[in-house]
């Protein structure tokens, strides 16, 4: 993954990723959930949700933060297989995320061990974003972006609420960037 991947633009098109996992490392942690998405001309058109059996148990704190219970995993396709289908899913769609550089070199690790290849998809980190247009918002964290918009929050932590939640706050951040334009252009006394 190269850094320089991340975009400074607003897209109107993209795939919102997010996944859950067992710890933080992606080197010797697990993706448990793998969730995105689809945006079209800021509609959501589809939408990708997979629980992963990571074949290791999950430790209490994960299992409170992400309400993920070991025995929801039973059964589920194991991380080789569920990834193809999310690689899929993704195809060569702009990737947003909150803090996505977590989330993209999870996946990356993983897609490098079982396919030996990675994601090169053009992403944007919201969390970059927030920094922007919320410079004095103490924490960036996606909840606390969500409760400042006044969004409900119940649910998160689960893949497909928090991509749900980021396409939201992604909205608001496009509408205000939209009004600092229109305001730059009338204080330019400019007219198209």
């Amino acid at each position: 993954m190269n850094v320089d991947k991340s975009l400074v633009v607003y897209p109107e098109s993209y795939v919102v990723l997010d996944i859950e996992t067992t710890g933080f490392s992606a080197e010797n942690d697990e993706i448990i959930e793998l969730s995105a998405v689809k945006v079209v001309d800021n509609k959501v058109v589809d939408e990708f949700s997979q629980l992963v059996d990571p074949q290791r148990y999950l430790s209490t704190h994960i299992i409170n933060l992400t309400g993920i219970s070991q025995e929801m995993l039973v059964g589920m396709p194991n991380i080789k297989e569920a990834l193809a289908e999310f690689v899929e899913f993704i195809s060569d769609n702009m990737i947003m995320g909150h803090n996505v550089t977590f989330d993209i070199g999870f996946i990356n690790n993983k897609l490098q061990k079982h396919y030996n290849t990675t994601l090169d998809n053009d992403y944007i980190d919201t969390l970059a974003i927030a920094r922007k247009f919320l410079p004095d918002l103490k924490s960036k964290k996606l909840g606390s972006i969500a409760t400042y918009f006044k969004f409900n929050t119940d649910g998160m932590h689960r893949g497909l609420k928090d991509c749900v939640v980021t396409n939201m706050c992604y909205q608001k951040f496009l509408q205000m960037h939209k009004e600092s334009q229109l305001q730059q252009v009338n204080a330019l006394g400019l007219t198209f």
